[in-house]
């Protein structure tokens, strides 16, 4: 059990880490956030690659505040790789194994080859690599010593899009298999989902919010984190006064349907659309509520002819509506 208890980071008058209370066990947490919201500066305190200016670190209760980086047993897997370019892949895995037998070695480098899906790759220079094998080899790496905890700062964002969506679904069942923590450093909400059980939005240094995937996603308890989550359509209880809701809400497209012209629902006007491939993208003006909402979905559910102006037909259910009781969504 890692546990982190008011923890704060400054640099002259910038508060990149604030506050910040977290415990993780034997899971994947993911840290989101925006770039400069703390959440690579945080995952250096948990390192020990910085210092706290306050507040305290604690492994199965264990104070490890001013504990060294290499006395923590952490592994750690950089954005940049960090490979040694001289080593070949055996000797880079190998380098975090002193004191173990040269056979002990060559078992442990065999295994976590095998883990990553490199067999046989022993021998390969670094340079020989692709960017998604080096990858691997630095998750090999990292894991050699059988780190109590894996700390993972934005390891797949130097890939390109497909090999970036490959590898993730092989982190996350090598992550799945391994049983230990592991700390997950993004600012790509989808690498977040896929990999992590639960995740800790951050903004300006802070933790807004930490929830499981599904709830964060379906129960964001702050308009800035529906907002970031991909949820556009915030309004004010006042904007919403006329429909009987009393705080401000935002309201989730993924849950509203396009429905065919012999059915029945909210009419709404057209005033732009955009075509991204298979995927539609409308702003649309609910007439009965006078309220603008932007739509998205695949070209399937948009009929083949439509124009701005054109009238559409809406089903929006009640469980569509995220209510903020005690938040703005100015906020």
């Amino acid at each position: 059990m890692l546990r982190l208890e008011n923890v704060s980071k400054s640099y002259g008058t910038v508060k990149a880490v604030e506050n910040v209370s977290l415990e993780l066990s034997d899971e994947t947490l993911a840290l989101l956030g925006p770039s400069g919201c703390g959440k690579s500066t945080l995952l250096r305190l948990i390192a020990g690659l910085e210092e706290p200016d306050a507040g305290k670190l604690y492994l199965n209760d264990r104070d490890i505040t001013n504990v060294p980086p290499q006395s923590r047993g952490f592994g750690m897997v950089f954005q940049d790789y960090a490979l040694f370019p001289h080593l070949n892949v055996e000797k880079n895995i190998a380098f975090g194994l002193a004191g173990k037998s040269s056979l002990e070695k060559t078992k442990r480098v065999g295994e976590l080859l095998e883990l990553v899906g490199l067999s046989h790759y022993e021998k390969r220079r670094i340079h020989e690599l692709s960017g998604g094998e080096q990858q691997r080899v630095a998750l090999a790496r990292a894991l050699a010593p059988e780190p109590e905890i894996l700390l993972l700062d934005e390891p797949l964002s130097n890939l390109d899009l497909t090999l970036r969506d490959t590898l993730k679904q092989e982190l996350r069942s090598i992550l799945s298999s391994l049983g230990i923590g592991a700390v997950y450093v993004t600012h790509d909400q989808g690498e977040a989902f896929a990999l992590a059980q639960r995740i800790a939005v951050m903004k300006q240094g802070s933790i807004v919010q930490v929830a499981p995937q599904s709830k964060l996603y379906n129960h964001p308890s702050h308009p800035w984190v529906a907002r970031f989550l991909g949820h556009p359509n915030l309004y004010t209880a006042k904007q919403l006064s006329s429909l009987g809701i009393k705080s401000d809400a935002a309201l989730r497209s993924d849950l509203i349907r396009l429905l065919p012209k012999d059915e029945i629902g909210l009419e709404a006007s057209v005033q732009a659309y955009q075509v991204l491939g298979n995927i539609h993208q409308l702003w649309l003006l609910v007439k009965p509520w006078n309220l603008s909402l932007r739509w998205q979905g695949f070209s399937r559910e948009v009929p083949e002819t439509l124009n701005v102006g054109d009238t559409v037909h809406l089903g929006i259910p009640e469980s569509a509506w995220i209510r903020f009781d005690h938040q703005t969504v100015t906020a």
